[in-house]
């Protein structure tokens, strides 16, 4: 009874706080609404004759009307645009009250049992879904999150599981060595468990409803990772405990902390993730309660709910918007509060790190396929039983990348509104004896205001995240004085890229709309530049339209290109700034300098120090040409077939199949073997067995020189005997 009046009473106050939110929003919008209306030249429709309009042609009336329809729409944006900005303003104000204070009683961390020891049946599942992967980080990553839990003394309560939906052959035999090795080096058999798919269904939901239907039945809780995630024993333990002591949480999300990375712009993303992020989580946990995001990984999840009601199928229908889900997480959430579960942000819950992309391009590549799959969501905004706040929340998700095409049509019909204004010969006297001139309005002073304002509810929440920090102590970022120029720097860089982003998230928008498929390949995650030639390839339609559109502006008004100037010069700088940002040699000085500093590279947790050390480990033992290893290297043999998932049968269309696959392979050799045959030779052990005895037994030395070439070539890997073998010669024993 306890337990569901302080539900009803959570949920009261969560409603409340997102009316006033609401209130807030729109309150401020109709004011700066109305500024706007005042700061356009034509006031009303005072221009505008109907009495003319019925005595000329239907070319005379279009452009006389042309000035206000361009107002109209001009104002109709800009509502839109200034409602979103609002938006995320009173989001950060609130997280920052709430951080300074730290008084909200409802905060999910709140409900935390302690320390005390977990329940026996409290099994957590960590699974960790990969596609083509950085192979060595994502081992290291693992083995540092697995040692960390270790340490805690629970690590009877979680096992381990790496989900691979790998189909470059050579990485994913790379993968099961990388298993076998942490195994060894962890004595994780039996905790640690790897699988492959063959059949590549709906994607990462599809990976993780192929593990719940097979395992989930098996655990209380499962904990998705992302490939880059990282996080501490400390930190899965809490949300074990906050899982046990909250039994109506269907989802508890923690908020990763950027780090890892060298690049100019992956460490000012760092630095800006967290300065700012804490801000904005916060502020969401503290509108949303318990009906909040799920961002698909560091999260935990309450297996039985999520089995039972978070099963996605396919959109119906045909076209870009049809098909499997793309953007799993913000649809299971939605589902998961749909039959009665909370989701919930654990802000203040350190210990969960994750990376980012390393530059610039490496970035929009992901931000398409997360702006293909948000508009896709938004097909499920009306679906019954949806709770309004995650209705919300896919409008959210839509506007994140609608409000760049909404933005960039803004800043277009301003310019149309400026070429009529300066070519269209104005008419001040409507009536024939009309004794007074109907001037355009202008009004300089509502201009600065509301300028002002915008700049204020764009940057306020940037200076607050750096007060809190001087209040709470700067050490970890360098000190004041650098945390603050840091601030700067990072707010001219955003200033720069917004423009930029700005075209890319239009052409996205454009291109789910046209129906243009969004490749779903692993993002970049080492540190990565960007080549000049690709940024001309990427960035040049951006910085000729940038020019042309400024020596438009100035021949129509050269007054108005100071207002235009941070567009414009944006996109002319986009080549070079989309370089040297991607520039590994610039971050490291920087950070040698203490600007973009974080807490995470001043004082390292274990779990970060052990994954550099793991990586660079890795990276130099790393399994090359794992496929050509897995047919003739005897161990690496085993292994594959091991776990390989095809069953093995034996019915005689099957054993066709086989040998054709087997002659084939051994016909055209490793060199011209396609990697398709490769995945279904690697996908099936007895087809992978017989190709390796008959290379041994029968000497098919083109096989066997690739072998010794792979061998060579990579001095440290484990030396396998490299005596000539003939075709007589017998199978070397494993």
């Amino acid at each position: 009874m306890m337990i569901c009046r302080g539900i009803c009473r959570r949920r009261t106050v969560g409603s409340i706080r997102r009316y006033i939110l609401l209130i807030l929003m729109l309150g401020q919008t109709i004011v700066a609404g109305w500024y706007m209306k005042g700061i356009l030249p034509y006031q009303g429709w005072s221009l505008v004759s109907l009495d003319e309009i019925t005595r000329q042609t239907f070319v005379q009336t279009a452009l006389q009307v042309m000035p206000y329809a361009l107002q109209t729409s001009i104002l109709l944006l800009f509502g839109i645009l200034f409602c979103w900005v609002s938006a995320g303003f009173w989001t950060a104000l609130m997280g920052f009250l709430e951080l300074l204070t730290g008084r909200d009683k409802y905060r999910i961390s709140g409900a935390s049992a302690g320390n005390e020891p977990i329940e026996k049946g409290a099994r957590t599942a960590l699974v960790m879904p990969i596609c083509n992967e950085d192979v060595p980080r994502v081992f290291a990553g693992l083995r540092a999150t697995f040692e960390s839990v270790a340490a805690t003394g629970d690590l009877d309560r979680f096992d381990f599981f790496v989900l691979s939906d790998t189909n470059e052959t050579d990485i994913a035999v790379a993968e099961q060595q990388a298993w076998l090795d942490v195994c060894r080096e962890t004595k994780g058999f039996g905790k640690i468990f790897y699988r492959r798919r063959r059949r590549r269904v709906k994607r990462k939901s599809g990976n993780l409803d192929d593990f719940c239907r097979r395992w989930g039945g098996e655990y209380r809780y499962m904990v998705v990772l992302d490939a880059d995630s990282v996080m501490s024993g400390e930190c899965l333990t809490s949300l074990v405990r906050l899982m046990e002591a909250t039994p109506d949480a269907g989802i508890i999300q923690t908020a990763p902390r950027a780090s890892g990375m060298d690049t100019l712009y992956a460490r000012m993303q760092q630095f800006a993730t967290r300065v700012y992020g804490p801000l904005f989580t916060a502020g969401l946990h503290f509108w949303q309660l318990g009906e909040s995001h799920y961002w698909g990984h560091n999260a935990i999840i309450r297996m039985k709910p999520f089995i039972e009601h978070c099963a996605l199928a396919p959109l119906p229908g045909k076209g870009a918007f049809a098909g499997a889900i793309l953007s799993h997480d913000f649809v299971e959430a939605a589902l998961m509060r749909r039959a009665g579960w909370g989701v919930w942000i654990a802000y203040d819950l350190p210990g969960s790190y994750e990376e980012l992309p390393p530059n610039l391009l490496d970035e929009l590549k992901r931000d398409r396929r997360w702006c293909h799959g948000n508009l896709m969501n938004f097909r499920l905004f009306l679906v019954k039983g949806m709770h309004p706040v995650h209705r919300a929340v896919f409008l959210t998700g839509v506007m994140s990348y609608l409000s760049a095409p909404l933005w960039f049509f803004f800043l277009v019909l301003s310019t149309a509104l400026l070429a009529v204004n300066t070519l269209m010969e104005p008419t001040y006297f409507l009536e024939p004896r009309q004794l007074y001139p109907l001037w355009p309005q202008w009004h300089p002073e509502k201009a600065v205001a509301l300028f002002s304002t915008t700049i204020v509810l764009l940057f306020l929440p940037k200076l607050l995240s750096v007060i809190l920090i001087w209040a709470k102590g700067a050490k970890g970022f360098g000190g004041k004085f650098k945390v603050t120029v840091s601030m700067l720097l990072e707010m001219l860089f955003s200033v720069l890229l917004a423009p930029v982003r700005m075209l890319f998230h239009t052409r996205f928008v454009l291109a789910a709309f046209l129906g243009w498929a969004a490749t779903w390949n692993s993002p970049q995650r080492d540190d990565d530049s960007t080549p000049w030639i690709e940024a001309v390839k990427r960035h040049g339609p951006q910085t000729l339209l940038g020019a042309c559109w400024a020596l438009l502006v100035f021949w129509l008004n050269p007054s108005f290109l100071w207002w235009l100037a941070p567009i414009v010069v944006s996109l002319m700088l986009s080549i070079p700034v989309s370089v040297i940002s991607s520039r590994t040699n610039l971050g490291v000085k920087a950070r040698d300098e203490k600007f973009f500093l974080i807490p995470e590279e001043f004082e390292p947790p274990q779990e970060l120090i052990s994954t550099d050390q793991y990586t660079y480990e890795n990276r130099w033992h790393a399994l090359k040409q794992g496929f050509i290893r897995a047919v003739v290297d005897p161990r690496q043999n085993a292994l594959a077939c091991a776990l390989a998932t095809s069953r093995h049968r034996q019915a005689q269309p099957i054993e066709v199949v086989r040998m054709e696959r087997v002659d084939q392979a051994l016909k055209v050799g490793p060199a011209k073997l396609g990697n398709q045959e490769r995945l279904m030779l690697l996908s099936d052990p007895v087809a992978l067995g017989r190709l390796h005895e008959r290379v041994w037994s029968e000497g098919h030395e083109e096989w066997l020189a690739a072998w010794r070439a792979s061998i060579e070539a990579d001095p440290h890997a484990p030396l396998l005997p490299l005596q000539p073998v003939g075709k007589a010669s017998e199978p070397v024993p494993v």
